[in-house]
């Protein structure tokens, strides 16, 4: 039976890259049947648009507009320009289109392995759904941390600099690109590149604004954040993070985050002290998995949407190691399909999805599971790559 599975799952059309963007493509249509239903979060994008050509606040209320307020950077502006101008469904679904469309490209001029892409397109293919169905850019923060990584891999430091600061700009979590610093044979360059995209993509919504506004409207991004941070530790519908599971767990509500944040960046950073591991590209591939966990992990702005960081994370840290994997890998790999990717959806009854999976924040317990067996292997293993094992034994490893 096991070796039958393997069979249908090397079929050569479920490996076919043009045949799962065909399955994403389809995904991004479905995405539309939130048209008119649930797609406020479209709406206040558009807006984003709007309020920085009529030169009004970003972060103020608009409740005739949309319900809730923007949360992105200035720079959002433009991202959002070419949707917003358009008739509402035609702009939503190009823009749907636009971020499966980013994150599948990503993925496939990455570098990893075909068998790591099509294993991503598969198993992230369900979260993916949740997050155009929210139309949220947590899709393109997952494409912008991967093209980080992988421009630093090829020297192409230019490109990689540009990824970052944009994700910094836009949403703040792009910053843990640079994460992959070390990783650059020309961190000069890099840090050069990093100085020049952050002053043009800082002047750059100047060209559909004016310099006091747009200086101003950081400003006010800042206080916004730092609002939405407190306002997040006690939301139902945020927080869906380790941070939130410990806090919702345990009931306690007055104590600091840095108490669980601070010795997270100790263990998330310990891996940098193996330069000897630095060589191997699984071993550099694992870290860039810790960062896409970390980042949901360590957010109390972590939402439904953004578990496409998170699962995209779990995949590669699965598929990178140069070893095989065992039985216990791939039933934690299940776990966290079944729990972190599908938690909020009717596999569970709705009194479990309300009552325990979101009250507890229980989406975030498998993939923090997963981080800290991450963090395990990356203090401790060694990450040389494993030659006496066949293609096939390391396809089996990942399937």
């Amino acid at each position: 039976m096991h070796d039958k599975i393997k069979r249908i799952l090397r079929h050569p059309l479920l490996t076919d890259r043009r045949v799962l963007l065909g399955l994403w493509t389809v995904l991004s249509l479905a995405g539309m049947l939130k048209l008119h239903r649930s797609h406020n979060n479209f709406l206040i994008f558009k807006g984003v648009f709007w309020h920085t050509v009529n030169g009004t606040s970003l972060y103020a209320a608009y409740p005739a507009e949309y319900d809730d307020v923007n949360h992105y950077g200035p720079l959002f502006s433009l991202i959002i320009a070419p949707f917003a101008v358009l008739p509402e469904w035609a702009g939503m679904l190009l823009w749907l289109l636009f971020l499966s469309g980013w994150l599948f490209a990503a993925v496939y001029w990455s570098g990893l392995r075909k068998s790591q892409q099509v294993y991503i397109y598969w198993f992230c293919g369900f979260t993916l759904l949740t997050a155009l169905f929210m139309q949220q850019f947590n899709i393109a923060i997952a494409a912008i941390i991967l093209s980080s990584f992988f421009l630093i891999e090829k020297e192409h430091e230019g490109w990689a600099a540009f990824f970052i600061v944009l994700g910094t700009l836009v949403k703040i979590y792009g910053i843990v690109g640079l994460a992959f610093f070390l990783f650059s044979r020309h961190k000069v360059r890099l840090a050069a590149w990093l100085a020049v995209w952050t002053v043009v993509l800082f002047l750059a919504p100047m060209a559909i604004s004016s310099p006091g506004y747009i200086v101003g409207q950081y400003h006010e991004w800042f206080s916004c954040l730092v609002g939405k941070n407190t306002e997040n530790i006690h939301s139902f519908a945020q927080n869906i993070s380790l941070l939130g599971l410990v806090r919702r767990t345990t009931g306690s509500m007055d104590y600091s985050d840095l108490w669980l944040i601070l010795p997270g960046m100790v263990l998330f950073a310990l891996p940098y002290l193996r330069r000897r591991q630095y060589r191997y590209l699984a071993f550099r591939e694992t870290l860039l998995a810790s960062v896409l966990l970390f980042v949901i992990l360590f957010s109390t702005g972590s939402e439904a949407s953004g578990y496409i960081i998170a699962l995209t994370g779990a995949c590669i840290w699965y598929t990178a190691a140069p070893w095989k994997r065992g039985k216990w890998a791939a039933a934690l790999m299940a776990f966290v399909f079944i729990l972190s990717g599908m938690g909020n959806c009717d596999l569970f009854p709705k009194h479990i999805r309300h009552d325990y999976i979101q009250a507890y924040a229980l989406r975030a317990l498998p993939v923090s599971i997963l981080w800290f067996w991450l963090c395990c292997e990356l203090g401790f293993k060694d990450y040389a790559p494993n030659e006496k094992m066949t293609d096939h034994e390391q396809e089996d490893n990942r399937l």
